[in-house]
């Protein structure tokens, strides 16, 4: 079956995560970005032609995506790669010779950021900054023009090292004086300095910088390139994909533990999951630091791979392994002597992702009249499914807890889609029939101008009363196919932000390994997470840009920030098409009612006049 993907996702902090075998040889990256340039020209939705104007974007994509606050390239770096590749690089990519380029641009922008952390090095090493000059820095850099000479980009870097060091000060005295006012303990009274903190920093996204391979730089020019299409075109390296899978799914194989890497070099255990292989050994705790792994368990105590300064994807890579195995993780304990370590051996198993899991729970109120009100909330953080074996759903989950909340007498609901990010199509589409009769959830359009019109499968609804969907900037894809289906059925009253986010698109995953020629080399060749389809709500609006407009807004901050479909690059504009056949929208409901006795609202429902007020 084929599986379509409907999310926005993003996380800061990696999971320990699933098994996976060790690779001797990797895929021709040459090879796999032709057959990928080859994939996008026949897939995407937006036929897109493959010439010089698309290559002079993928130079600029690859180009932000290195160096996005334009501070270590300048003009004329940018005016040297426009001259040797801004032309032909859709050429490169199919002729199976863009790694050259990739790596020479890499390459350069590497010996950019060794020479801005030597800066650095000799800034903070000098005299105390003076802070009374009247001197200013641009917050953010995403739109200003590239520095014209290597002069010029040295004085932006002194500024820029400035503001760091100020900012940690102003940050320090701030929890002083904090800590002072609560009688605490001064929380930064035994941290680096602000000088040795700024440079730590940037040594340790030099380290980062330097530890990439061939698959890497591959992975960050051939992201580029299928981003250079829409937002969500994405190519997806080995790694990435199957941790995309695992978020899907909300399980994964591992010791259970949320890991973020320090400045100083060393990798914190952030959190623990709650009943994971970590969480049962009990040796791990928060706010450790992990120092060294021993990915087999071979030694225990022996010669150990070192991880500072390492990348958190390459940590997490030692880490993994399969169910079963063991890790063996050197430790420094939180709160414990200076240079205390410890070894800590531990089992990998399955994790359950339980805070991303559909939830719910019943509020009591009362009406400024007094009558008692019972409302269930349902909170879902993602339309999460498991694609290849199928245990898990979240219209499965939905289902279970909705039931249970009608025999709790609810007398309305609240659907929070706050943050939902999208999932599955087929799980969306499922989930729309529990609150409404059988009918057009969305309608898909692909390239062709083909238009697919997918209804819910339920024949009647499981709940039929008063409902609430809340939403807010974050709410994308999937979360806006359901609250749209649900407004234009007149089903539900949209709160939240002003709109969701705006993403009205498909994207379907293509395995790369699969287009190469025989004998080649196929492991780790990675995904094409192309945009196939755009879909539309059943009135025939697209959700794309647009988004879904609340039916109540709620005051937000997320409205004032340039959060959205909008505020990305290239995305696909938004349309119309004619609505669905069989669009038969309820009636509205009458003004007063939520205000209605239970049994009165009870019998409407039983009509089906349940709406927007």
């Amino acid at each position: 079956m084929t599986r379509f993907w409907l999310r926005k996702a993003t996380s800061s902090v990696a999971v320990v995560a699933l098994s996976c075998s060790a690779w001797a040889q990797q895929a021709d990256f040459n090879e796999v970005g032709r057959q990928m340039a080859i994939m996008l020209q026949n897939s995407h939705f937006a036929r897109l032609p493959f010439n010089e104007e698309l290559s002079r974007r993928f130079l600029e994509d690859y180009l932000k995506d290195l160096d996005f606050q334009r501070l270590y390239f300048t003009q004329q770096d940018v005016d040297k790669f426009t001259r040797d590749y801004g032309d032909n690089l859709h050429t490169l990519l199919l002729q199976g010779k863009f790694m050259s380029a990739a790596s020479d641009i890499y390459r350069v922008f590497e010996q950019r950021v060794e020479a801005r952390v030597a800066q650095t090095t000799k800034l903070l090493n000098a005299a105390e900054f003076d802070f009374t000059a009247n001197e200013s820095v641009m917050m953010s850099r995403k739109n200003a023009v590239w520095p014209k000479t290597e002069k010029i980009a040295v004085d932006l870097w002194r500024l820029q090292i400035k503001e760091a060091v100020l900012a940690e000060v102003l940050r320090r005295e701030l929890l002083t004086k904090l800590a002072k006012e609560q009688g605490k303990t001064d929380p930064g009274s035994e941290d680096r300095s602000p000088k040795d903190k700024v440079l730590l920093r940037y040594k340790r996204f030099l380290s980062s910088v330097k530890d990439v391979d061939e698959e890497e730089i591959a992975n960050y020019f051939l992201s580029a390139v299928a981003r250079a299409y829409d937002p969500h075109t994405d190519y997806m390296s080995f790694r990435e994909m199957n941790r995309f899978k695992d978020g899907m799914k909300n399980e994964l194989v591992g010791i259970g533990a949320l890991l973020q890497a320090e400045e100083d070099g060393a990798t914190k255990i952030m959190g623990i999951v709650i009943g994971g292989p970590a969480d049962q050994e009990g040796s791990l705790k928060l706010n450790d630091r992990v120092m060294a792994v021993d990915t087999l368990n071979t030694r225990k105590t022996g010669d150990m791979t070192d991880i500072m300064f390492m990348k958190i994807d390459k940590v997490v890579d030692l880490i993994r392994g399969k169910e079963g195995t063991s890790v063996a993780l050197k430790v420094e304990p939180a709160g414990g002597a200076p240079g205390e370590t410890k070894i800590v051996v531990i089992q990998r198993g399955k994790v359950e992702l339980k805070d991303e899991q559909a939830s719910a729970e019943v509020i009591e109120m009362k009406t400024k009249k007094g009558a008692a009100r019972r409302l269930g909330v349902i909170t879902l953080p993602s339309f999460y499914a498991d694609f290849e074996e199928g245990k898990v759903s979240c219209a499965k989950d939905v289902e279970r807890i909705l039931k249970r909340l009608i025999e709790e007498k609810i007398d309305g609901l609240i659907l929070d889609l706050r943050n939902n990010g999208g999932g599955s199509l087929e799980e969306v589409r499922r989930m729309t029939g529990f609150f409404m009769d059988r009918g057009p959830v969305v309608q898909v359009k692909n390239t062709l101008g083909q238009v697919q019109v997918k209804d819910s499968e339920n024949g009647k609804p499981i709940y039929n009363g008063p409902m609430v969907v809340m939403t807010d900037k974050s709410s994308a894809s999937a979360s806006e196919i359901l609250a749209g289906a649900l407004q234009d059925f007149n089903r539900a009253v949209i709160v939240g932000d002003s709109s969701t986010f705006g993403k009205g698109t498909v994207q379907q995953p293509m395995d790369i390994g699969r287009m190469l020629p025989l004998f080649s080399v196929r492991n780790r060749a990675g995904f094409l997470k192309v945009t196939i389809q755009k879909f539309y709500r059943p009135s025939g609006s697209s959700t794309q840009m647009d988004g879904v407009k609340s039916d109540v807004v709620v005051p937000s901050l997320m409205d004032a920030l340039e959060v959205g479909e909008a505020f990305l690059d290239h995305p696909l504009p938004h349309d119309r098409i004619r609505r669905a056949p069989d669009f038969e929208p309820r009636p509205p409901v009458k003004k007063n009612f939520w205000s209605q006795t239970p049994s009165k609202r009870n019998a409407t429902s039983s009509a089906g006049r349940v709406s927007k007020k």
